[in-house]
């Protein structure tokens, strides 16, 4: 029987790259971004023969996950897997953001993933074999300059991640994954020396491509990952333990 999975911020990078593996790996998948590229990852996937259905819309706004779930619910069936992925950073010194945009990243990546996972959590539950992967980052783990609301949100979902799984344990697997220096739409802004310098800061000397962290998540979302939960897997090609000292 085929699984459907949800995924949160899917118009582009990580989301879009996790829609296109999870649709190979057999998933009728529903997708979500405030996007309206959105769309045009829905295509594809259909164009491919996969099942897809997606909508344009917030992950903030409970509304937009019932129009998502009774989309999915009337075209591709219960949801079995939750990927919550959509994110937003305003990088600047805390000192220089303002309170509407800290409470703008706090919506979007840690309250939007409180949103999906209410939302679907009675389909994910049915059968006691459902799965969430929650995307944070190695900003969870590390202080770097500039992305304190960021940082603060991706800390706040590894302890939610911990917090679902204990809560729903037997019937929820929850795990989630967290990024290093992936090359997203977030480096457009990056000149080719820093993307060097970042590169070169990994134990495996380069920058990782979206379709390799979409392959952890299919990992975690599968079967394969059975007796995994409350798992942070970093997918950061060694950045996170690599230090270098003279």
């Amino acid at each position: 029987m085929t699984r459907t999975a949800i995924i949160t911020g899917a118009a582009r990078g990580i989301g879009a790259a996790t829609a296109y593996r999870l649709a190979e790996d057999g998933y009728a998948v529903g997708l979500l971004d405030i996007d309206p590229a959105v769309a045009e990852v829905t295509e594809k996937i259909s164009a491919a023969g996969h099942r897809a259905e997606s909508v344009a819309g917030d992950v903030t706004v409970a509304a937009d996950w019932e129009r998502l779930l009774d989309l999915v619910h009337a075209r591709l069936g219960p949801v079995d897997t939750l990927v919550s992925n959509a994110l937003v950073t305003v990088p600047k010194p805390l000192h220089e953001q303002t309170e509407e945009e800290w409470q703008l990243q706090l919506g979007v990546n840690l309250t939007g993933a409180f949103h999906g996972v209410r939302a679907c959590l009675p389909d994910l539950r049915r059968k006691s074999d459902g799965a969430i992967v929650v995307v944070s980052s190695v900003h969870a783990w590390f202080g770097l300059p500039g992305v304190p609301g960021y940082a603060a949100t991706k800390a706040g979902l590894t302890g939610l991640t911990r917090q679902l799984a204990v809560e729903y344990a037997g019937q929820v697997r929850v795990n989630c994954v967290l990024p290093g220096p992936v090359l997203t739409a977030q480096w457009d802004r990056i000149s080719e020396a820093d993307r060097a310098q970042s590169a070169a800061e990994t134990a495996m000397g380069r920058l990782g491509q979206p379709e390799e962290v979409a392959a952890a998540i299919s990992f975690l979302a599968g079967p394969d990952a059975s007796f995994v939960t409350g798992a942070s897997l970093a997918v950061d090609g060694g950045w996170s333990v690599t230090k270098n000292s003279s």
